[in-house]
């Protein structure tokens, strides 16, 4: 068919790939930072010009490296909320990232629509501070006459796709990007437009949704621009996968996705029903504490990074000699326990060694990880295979434990930018369907992700033995927490 290229606009950068639009191998890569003002090193701001992402864009694709190219995907950061005005120019920066000011919108939400289980029926998710429909809220709140003003949304790659068009009349999005909004319901695929005068106090124009397969459109030199979707669902496609599969992300915080045939309802809060871009469902659940976890117990212990305390660990035994810690460092969401702390048990003068610390880190991690996990398998989501990624995956330390203690096969991916081959392999998808080489409900097959494979093997029982152990401190501890 042709090359086609991936976009991924990510809360720091512009990726692009261009790849073989046959057999997903990537031919070039463009990288550009975004250009920031004012915040300190580290940290991000919550508002941020979009101008931003189209000149980091424009670097990135700088050196003919769309040259020959015959459809583009965009991916982007999930709920980086760019409101507009009547005349199409944008009120204010972008609202993005997780954006603590909107907490106590978040609250206010849950509370005018009536608790936790109305929003979970409405549309599959409790509203967290991040989610574009609590920015809103906050919006309206602080800065009503930004609010007053208001008569477009868009998030961030719907308002990439429309300069990419032109600026067309019609604007549009996916179903997955639509799924993480708080106002759009992955189950009935649908748009609640009562919830955007809910947290704007007036109704605004939203996105037409386009099917996965579905072009936004054809720029004045004739590329095809494929719907776009979220960061996340992105990355799943580029990972591509299919039903059975999970991914564990391991970050500063945790989350657990899987594919699944249907929209999950959850007023406990702890599962996100988010759409992905190929039709099917992605339940997130999120942990709170994950390399946090590591990071803490490396300090505490002296060493230098997390491989010396990877390496101090594997010194232990599975179990780390009855040691157990529960790494609810800074409260947790799954299970609901926003006001606790960490747990360390079993303390015995045996147990009492740095590597049995290291590794009892290591272990609550990812049995925290297994809690969120087992919220999905309660919920009838088969997960047969899970992919691990982070910087943490490739710890030998994670490697050793994470097959028993989750209790399936890990596949560890190299180390790719997903989320821009995901977006390409979009841009194929919607140029073979333009072509007719493609059907429409079959994405193009593009190679796996290069990885290395792990199997629990004979240490499955020796991990759901250290899994039970685990279980039990938590269940003395906070007796009830995954109560439903």
């Amino acid at each position: 068919m042709g090359i086609v290229a991936g976009l991924d606009s990510s809360p720091d950068f512009t990726r692009i790939v261009v790849c073989d639009a046959d057999s997903g191998a990537v031919l070039r890569q463009g990288y550009a930072p975004h250009p920031m003002d004012g915040p300190a090193e580290g940290s991000r701001p919550s508002d941020v010009d979009p101008q931003a992402w189209l000149l980091s864009l424009g670097e990135a694709a700088g050196g003919g490296l769309l040259e020959g190219v015959q459809a583009i995907g965009v991916s982007a950061q999930q709920n980086g909320l760019v409101p507009v005005d009547s005349q199409g120019n944008t009120i204010r920066p972008a609202m993005v990232g997780g954006d603590k000011r909107a907490q106590v919108a978040a609250a206010d939400l849950v509370d005018a629509l009536g608790g936790r289980e109305a929003w979970a029926q409405a549309v599959g998710s409790v509203p967290q501070a991040a989610q574009p429909v609590t920015k809103l809220r906050w919006l309206a709140r602080t800065e009503p006459e930004a609010a007053a003003r208001t008569a477009s949304l868009l998030q961030a790659h719907d308002w990439l796709v429309w300069q990419l068009l032109g600026r067309p009349a019609r604007r549009t999005t996916d179903r997955g990007g639509a799924s993480s909004t708080g106002y759009w319901s992955a189950a009935t695929g649908a748009y609640r437009p009562d919830l955007v005068e809910l947290a704007l106090g007036h109704q605004a124009l939203l996105p037409d949704v386009l099917g996965p397969w579905e072009a936004a459109g054809t720029t004045p030199e004739g590329l095809l621009i494929s719907a776009g979707t979220g960061e996340t669902m992105a990355a799943a496609f580029g990972l591509g996968i299919g039903l059975g599969d999970a991914v564990v992300s391991l970050g500063a915080s945790g989350s657990v996705m899987a594919v699944h045939h249907e929209a999950l309802v959850d007023s406990s809060g702890m599962i996100t029903s988010l759409a992905d871009a190929t039709g099917m469902h992605l339940p997130v659940v999120t942990t709170l504490n994950a390399v946090r976890a590591l990071r803490g117990a490396a300090e505490l212990l002296g060493v230098p990074d997390l491989e010396a305390l990877s390496d101090l660990a594997m010194k232990s035994t599975p179990g780390s000699h009855g040691l157990v810690m529960l790494p609810y460092l800074e409260g947790e969401r799954t299970p609901n326990l926003p006001h606790t702390a960490g747990t360390l048990a079993g303390l015995r003068r045996e147990s009492m060694k740095p590597e049995h610390l290291a590794r009892a880190a290591f272990e609550g991690m990812l049995c925290g990880l297994a809690d969120a996990l087992d919220v999905l398998r309660k919920r009838g989501v088969e997960v047969r295979r899970i992919f691990l990624l982070g910087q943490a995956a490739e710890l030998s330390a994670v490697q050793a434990c994470a097959p028993a203690l989750l209790g399936t096969q890990i596949v560890v991916p190299q180390p790719a930018d997903y989320a821009a081959i995901g977006a390409a392999r979009q841009a194929a998808w919607a140029l073979g369907v333009q072509q007719g080489t493609i059907q429409p409900g079959l994405p193009p097959v593009w190679q796996g992700a290069a990885a290395q494979v792990l199997e629990p093997g004979e240490e499955l029982a020796v991990g759901q033995a250290v899994r039970q152990q685990y279980v039990s401190v938590r269940n003395q501890t906070h007796p009830g927490a995954f109560r439903s």
